[in-house]
This record gives structure tokens, sequence and C-alpha cells, in this order.
């Protein structure tokens, strides 16, 4: 009779040193272990559960300004450090960690419509409904990793007057020009006065502009025609042309895949496009119930925000039709401008009640100092979550989000007329000529043509 007995050499499973780390066997044979799924799943629907307990993803508000908040930048080379331009034509620069204003640019006469900062973030570039273009110098950051706060006022080192009002403004990723949207898209150098060159596609305003972080001489813009168009600096006339059925309010260049853009509709939906494809878009995101105002990619690239007219954040997967996240407080108005820090652990939002907020881009991570244990066992519950995602009981506490009661009124609302529409085409497309009704997707329904 054979017997099964455990042998193990006592030389392999001794530590030489007391710091050596102690050798544990494991055999995963699952027959030794016929409850290991039901224990991971148990652990699972623990892991989901302890997402929701500790979900708490607004950090704090940074109050100063006295109108509306409608335009943000961020500075590359400072963490810390974002831009504010209001409704009243105060420029403000914060540092995130104290949540205070480190300056302010007493910039214009009207509403700041557009800010950005210089590559090498020394320089900032505003403009405005007052027809002038603005640059400012930096302060920049001392030792100590924090702004010096002893220039509470800092005069424009250029200024520059122009015929039209503009509405945004967008710098080159790496270069020396940036672009004003307004009548036309124009191009600046810091240098001059004027504009080097201006593209014009039709009569109408340019709403939104902003350059590919790949290529340096192109961009996209959006116009109040219901346009999307992208130029080329190497070119004399605009390069593509897409019309759509509402109009696009801002745009967003993916950073880890330079030939993406998502843009920010009337519609209250978001249409990712590749650029040298516009008769389609690869991904509809559908979530808001109220125009979309604008878009700030993660520097990852896997992620963006969006900040819309119903009151809301959301934050959606790069390649996903519904958003992961929402966020929202009572006193929270419209959305005007959002943004990812730059280290992908924060979202700031600017809205009409004249506060900036700040919140984490995951609700329930952990801020502070992380011990190595936590840590592990943080990877381990989303590996959990991950692998039983798909599981109903999981997927229900995953998915859950609660909403304002407008906003849940309103999804009502929209389903209730999708599907009317769902039963009215099937009704046409019954009673007709078989081949006369094409039902088109609804990444090329809001898409009326392309033009090149």
């Amino acid at each position: 009779m054979k017997v099964k007995v455990i042998s193990r050499s006592v030389d392999e499973f001794t530590r030489e040193r007391s710091q050596d780390l102690q050798r544990v066997f494991r055999n995963f044979d699952p027959s030794l272990r016929p409850m290991e799924k039901a224990v991971e799943y148990q652990r699972a629907l623990t892991a989901a559960k302890l997402d929701k307990i500790f979900a708490r993803p607004f950090i704090g508000a940074m109050d100063g300004h006295r109108d509306g908040v409608s335009c943000m930048a961020k500075n590359p080379n400072h963490l810390k450090g974002i831009f504010s331009g209001s409704m009243d034509g105060d420029i403000r620069l914060w540092d995130i960690a104290s949540r205070r204003t480190v300056c302010q640019f007493p910039g214009h006469q009207g509403a700041v419509r557009g800010l950005t900062a210089s590559t090498d973030g020394r320089v900032l570039v505003s403009c405005g409904t007052d027809s002038i273009v603005r640059l400012w110098n930096v302060p920049l950051p001392t030792l100590a990793d924090s702004y010096d706060s002893s220039e509470n006022y800092v005069e424009p080192s250029a200024v520059y007057v122009w015929k039209n009002a503009f509405c945004a403004v967008d710098h080159q990723w790496e270069g020396e020009l940036f672009a004003t949207a307004g009548a036309q898209v124009d191009i600046w150098n810091h240098n001059r006065s004027q504009p080097v060159h201006s593209f014009q596609w039709g009569t109408d305003s340019v709403i939104s502009v902003r350059f590919n972080p790949g290529e340096s001489d192109i961009l996209a813009a959006s116009a109040s025609d219901r346009s999307i168009t992208i130029y080329d600096l190497r070119m004399s006339s605009p390069a593509r042309k897409v019309i759509m059925m509402t109009k696009t309010n801002s745009i967003a260049w993916n950073p880890m895949e330079p030939m993406n853009f998502t843009a920010a509709n009337e519609d209250g939906n978001c249409y990712s496009f590749d650029g040298r494809k516009l008769d389609e878009s690869k991904c509809v995101h559908r979530d808001h119930v109220s125009a979309v105002m604008d878009i700030d990619f993660s520097p990852t690239g896997r992620e963006f925000v969006t900040g819309s007219y119903d009151r809301s954040v959301r934050i959606f997967p790069y390649n996903g039709g519904h958003s992961r996240e929402i966020y929202h407080t009572k006193r929270m108005q419209r959305v005007f401008c959002v943004k990812f820090s730059y280290d992908a652990t924060y979202v700031i939002s600017g809205s009409d009640d004249t506060n900036l907020r700040l919140w984490k881009a995951k609700a329930s991570e952990q801020l502070g100092v992380i011990l190595p244990r936590e840590q592990k066992k943080h990877e381990y519950h989303e590996a959990l979550k991950n692998r039983y995602r798909h599981l109903s009981e999981v997927k229900r506490i995953v998915r859950h989000r609660h909403l304002p009661k407008p906003i849940y009124k309103a999804i009502g609302l929209i389903r209730t007329m999708n599907e009317a529409k769902k039963r009215k085409e099937a009704r046409r497309k019954a009673h007709s000529a078989p081949g006369s009704v094409v039902t088109r997707p609804l990444r090329k329904r809001r898409i009326i043509k392309e033009v090149d």
C-alpha cells in the first residue's frame, strides 16, 4: 500500500539570514481547495461594498472669484498650479495643495474666454470678449515647492488688440505659436502684435481650438455652424471638415493616441473621432442630459472628464459608451470648464457659482502615504473586482451611482423618447418596401456630411 506524505528538504526552507524572505510552499491544485471560488466571490463583494463606503470624491472648493468661472489652464511645469478666468475679467493662479490664490492677473474688461500656458510654463496667454490678447509672466515656484506669494498682482508683459472678440486660445505643445478662435482661427507668435497666419472656412464664428499633442502643426477647431475643422499650419487652406447636427462646444486630443480626438457636443453626447476618417465616429459617449461644455483627457489617455450644463461632472473611459463616475454637489451650478491634473490623480471643475472644486479621479482612493501591505491589499481587491465584474451582484454594486433628482428624471424622459423613436423606426421599416428604409447607427446618424 502506498501512502502520500509531505517530503521537503530542510535546507531549502531554512533562511540563511533573518532578513531573508521565508519560503512558503503553495500547491495551487484546485481539488485541494474546493471553496476557493466561493471565498473569492465573497471577497469581491466585500471589496465592491468597501469602495462605496469609502467613496469620498470631493476634496474642497476654491473660492475667490466674484463671477462664474469660464475657463481654466494647467501649468506644464508645475503640478500644483492652475489658472482660472472668470466672467468679470479676473484671472487667478491657484495653489492646489493649499487651495488658495497665489496671485491675481488684472485681466480683461469683459469675460475671459480662453487661457493657455506656454510649453515652458513661463508665459500665460489670455483672451476675452474685449478683443484683447494679453501675455503674462508666470511667477515661478520657490525652492520649497510652493509659489512665491510676494507678488499679489502681476502686470501683463504684452497686450495685443485685435478687431474681433475671442472665444478660445490654445498653445502649441512644442513651439512658440498659439492660436485664437473668434471670427476666424488666427495664429500668433509671442513676439508679434499681429497674427502670422489666419484660417477661415465659412463665415461663422469659431468656438474652440486645440493643438495636436503629437503633430505641433495640426490643430482642430469647432464653429457655431456645427462644424469640426482640422487645420494644418503647413498648408494655406484648411485640411478637412465635418458637419454635425448640433454644434461642438469643446475638443480634446488623446495624448497617447494623437490621431484621435473627442468632441463635446451640444446634444449631451461626446463623440470620439479618428482624425484620418471623419465620416463616422469611433465611439459615442452618452450619459449627460444637457449640453457638454468642456472636456479634457487624462495624461494616461485612458479616460477623460466632462463638465455639463446639467450641473454634473463625469469621467468616461476613452473607449466606453457610459461614464464610470458622476460627481455633483447641491451648490454646484452649470459647469463651464474641467481639467485633469497632470498626475491623473485629481479633477478640477469650474462652475457658474464662482467656485473651483477639487475632486479625486478615483472616488475611493486613499490619499496620503500608503504602506506596502496596504498597496498590495488595494491591488488584490481591484483584481478580485475585475475577475468577478460580470456577475450580477458585483456588477450592480459597482455600477450604482446616486443621481440628483432632476438628472434622474431627465434620464427617464430621454429613455422614453428613444424607445418611442425606435418603435416608430421599426414600424416605418415594417410597412415600407424592403431596402427602402435604412437605419443608420448613432455613430453616423449625428453626422451630416464630410468636406475635404
